[in-house]
């Protein structure tokens, strides 16, 4: 048995989970011993009970990993463990991470500037209005939005962060084989086709319940340098996810909604309860600091260090801001490019935090 074949049969054990794994890999080294190892020694680990003993015991009747694994490679779908370079370096920080990852579509490098976006299924004009807004200034910020894959908010962030042309992560409550929600297939596959990825820290074939959505919201919730979230009732499991997010250090911002409405009472309470209110994504990007987005190689020239790389027409645009303020028209004239044009591009710049917007419709860079 290969050391990957032994961490996928010690994950599609039942009632075991990554926190006991962990002790039985401090006890035993490898995951191929855990598998061999006695019934006594099994209970000596804190946490191993004798069902769960039986089960690791016994492991050949709950798992077969060699077929697991040939039905992965089959689906296009990679097991990323904690060893692996790709495995996202905040979950392996986090108290209880997942002990592998199957990943349909591709991880990044710059994945690690993820920010979580979640909110209700049963979400409102309002609500998805105000996610899409976000989600795809933040994706055109260069920041990856990474959510549920769920109905209602979930799905806003996905798609704006498409539509932005950036990248995004689903993390999913079930399996790759039982996909949840399946009216979400098709947005799972364009995610996975060359926009991020789809992730889950489940079997092919678990089935989404109770239980696997908040171990989903974990990996959210861990794997965000921080989590938005845009509108939700008290009663929402987005609720955990902002628990989880503060316990793990990750700043909380919320989306204020009308006071009557108890579609936003949930975000309403978590900003009395200390999440930092924002009305734009610049409050977030402000209180980030730093931008993932990709800098120019320095060049001779001082003048030039530090120049981002831009698409054609935001290079354009860009380099007709000066340093000083400079009236709209004016930067319209010197880009050559189209009013409207010119005046979207200056939004992006200023999402960016390259271009600071003056009252008059004045810009100057940053």
């Amino acid at each position: 048995m290969t050391p990957l074949e032994a961490l996928v049969a010690l994950n599609m054990l039942p009632k075991i989970g990554p926190v006991r794994v962990r002790r039985l890999l401090q006890a035993f080294g490898d995951p191929a011993s855990v598998l061999g190892a006695p019934m006594d020694r099994l209970q000596r680990v804190d946490g191993i009970g004798p069902e769960s003993a039986g089960i690791l015991h016994r492991w050949q009747d709950h798992a077969d990993p060699a077929a697991e694994i040939r039905e992965t490679e089959q689906r296009g779908i990679s097991l990323i463990t904690q060893d692996d370079e790709d495995y996202p370096a905040p979950l392996r920080d986090a108290y209880d991470p997942p002990l592998l990852l199957y990943v349909w579509g591709k991880l990044e490098a710059r994945d690690r500037h993820a920010i979580g976006v979640v909110g209700s299924r049963r979400a409102t004009t309002y609500g998805s209005n105000v996610t899409k807004k976000f989600s795809y200034q933040l994706a055109q910020s260069g920041f990856t939005i990474i959510s549920g894959l769920a109905r209602g908010i979930d799905t806003a962030a996905h798609e704006a962060a498409l539509a932005a042309k950036g990248r995004t992560i689903a993390v999913i409550g079930s399996g790759m084989g039982k996909l949840y929600p399946p009216e979400n297939l098709a947005l799972a596959e364009k995610i996975a086709d060359g926009n991020g990825a789809v992730v889950t820290e489940f079997p092919l074939g678990t089935a989404p319940d109770k239980q696997t959505f908040p171990m989903r919201n974990r990996i959210v919730a861990a794997w965000s340098r921080a989590l938005l979230v845009t509108e939700c009732p008290a009663w929402s499991g987005s609720l955990i996810t902002a628990n989880l997010a503060s316990e793990y250090g990750k700043p909380v911002f919320a989306v204020p909604g009308p006071v009557d409405k108890p579609t936003s009472a949930g975000c309403n309470q978590l900003i009395r309860d200390g999440a930092t209110l924002v009305a734009d994504a610049s409050h977030l990007l402000d209180d980030l600091g730093e931008l993932p987005f990709q800098r120019a190689a320095p060049s001779e020239e001082p003048e030039e260090r530090g120049t981002p790389e831009l698409p054609e027409e935001e290079a354009a645009v860009f380099a007709a801001v000066g340093t000083d303020e400079s009236p709209v028209d004016r930067i319209i004239e010197r880009s050559g490019l189209p009013a409207q044009v010119v005046t979207a591009t200056l939004m992006k710049l200023e999402m960016r935090r390259l271009v600071r917007a003056f009252p008059g419709f004045r810009y100057a860079r940053r």
